[in-house]
């Protein structure tokens, strides 16, 4: 019997499945949201399995126009403790055979490893669909941040023991690669991130925006773009911040993101600029009437922000990790400090604040630069990984395999 959905679904048929997706703000949901569309670009039949966002109903949904996927099993979600706005989903594994018996793919791609993906494993084991991991978020790192650090080694167990049940693991980087290696995860492929150069360009700086800010044109706006938790070390952004505004008296600070920490942030600091959530335009505007750009965090396996703050020709500073590690040259697109050099991060800050000229070389570097780390390539690297993967045979772990305590 051919349904709705199984009409839109005859060859090159990927399935991903997410805790989280677009429109959800987070850099999980923003990758997510290129390569379906970038999938789709090249011919591919996506269909996505995650849970239900406010309002939505359960179960199975047709093909809709103007959608990033050809259909979609929408599942029970359970917000994530400590990090409301992300959500656990719920499925039997039995749901997700059905699914995919009706419109079964060519191979899956695992972005969570929440109940939702071990769910999914389990069924393309008993499907004999090749799987796939992905390696977006640290949650085992993040475990010291929320008062749960003795969980850290069971998290770090569990991770190790649900990506070597899939084929592969996909990992945004070189340094990532070698992290999850030394964890244990097995058979590590690296697949990077890209950056929209259309949407995040200097040629979005907007006056209006900036004087709203109570900025002249001489005046400079620091930003940081991302979520309001102790995780991504907003902390050291804020020590940073007042640090400059010692020197630079007229300099504003921008925060572009929601959180915990927000209330206690506009509470302590009334002088900053609390933009909230920002999308698409809106988001690109705030990035290019900016100046420096900070990113602070150590726990971030990429951060797609830095490259969205290069494109948009912004001073970037960071530490020597993630996406920095991988795109930013010292002293000629951005800059970097040591992981374990917090003092080295706000020199750098200072410095450019101090040098216009030097932030203006490197501003104009960052642009060229990101123009050349496309999605088109990402998506071309991810399809080949997956096309490799199907052509390696049916996934073959056994349920008698059990989470390690170690």
């Amino acid at each position: 019997m051919t349904t709705p959905l199984m009409s839109h679904l005859q060859r090159h048929h990927i399935s991903i499945v997410s805790e989280t997706f677009p429109p959800e703000i987070n850099g999980v949901a923003n990758t997510l949201k290129h390569l379906c569309q970038g999938l789709k670009q090249r011919g591919r039949q996506i269909t996505v399995v995650r849970p239900a966002q406010p309002g939505e109903p359960k179960g199975p949904r047709p093909y809709q126009a103007n959608s990033l996927c050809s259909g979609e099993l929408v599942v029970t979600g359970v917000p994530i403790p400590g990090y409301s706005e992300l959500q656990f989903g719920l499925a039997r594994s039995a749901q997700l055979v059905a699914f995919w018996e009706q419109c079964r793919p060519e191979s899956i791609y695992v972005a969570t490893q929440g109940p939702l993906g071990l769910a999914a494993v389990k069924a393309a084991k008993r499907l004999g669909i090749p799987v796939c991991s992905g390696f977006h978020t640290n949650f085992h790192s993040y475990s010291g941040y929320y008062g749960l650090g003795a969980l850290e080694w069971l998290l770090r167990g569990y991770g190790r023991w649900f990506h070597n049940r899939t084929h592969q693991t996909l990992v945004p980087t070189r340094k990532m690669q070698a992290t999850v290696e030394r964890m244990g995860i097995h058979n590590a492929r690296l697949w990077s991130r890209g950056v929209d150069c259309q949407t995040f360009t200097p040629h979005k700086r907007c006056s209006l925006l900036r004087q709203s800010w109570g900025l002249s044109d001489s005046d400079r706006a620091v930003v940081y773009v991302g979520r309001l938790a102790a995780e991504k070390n907003v902390k050291l952004a804020v020590s940073c911040f007042e640090r400059i505004r010692c020197l630079h008296p007229t300099a504003r600070f921008i925060l572009v993101g929601d959180g915990p920490l927000r209330q206690q942030l506009e509470a302590r600091h009334p002088d900053y600029i609390f933009c909230g959530s920002q999308r698409g335009d809106d988001l690109a505007r705030h990035y290019a009437s900016a100046d420096l750009f900070l990113f602070p965090s150590k726990t971030d396996t990429f951060g797609n922000v830095v490259l969205e703050a290069m494109a948009s020709g912004l001073g970037v500073v960071a530490f020597d990790d993630a996406a920095a590690a991988e795109h930013i040259r010292q002293n000629e697109n951005g800059m970097k400090a040591p992981l374990s050099d917090d003092e080295a991060f706000i020199t750098h800050a200072l410095r450019l604040m101090d040098q216009p000229s030097q932030l203006n070389q490197i501003r104009t570097r960052a642009r060229l630069d990101a123009l050349d780390l496309t999605w088109t390539n990402q998506i071309e690297i991810f399809e080949q990984l997956v096309l490799n993967q199907s052509e390696r045979g049916p996934y073959n772990a056994t349920d008698k395999q059990s989470i390690p305590i170690l």
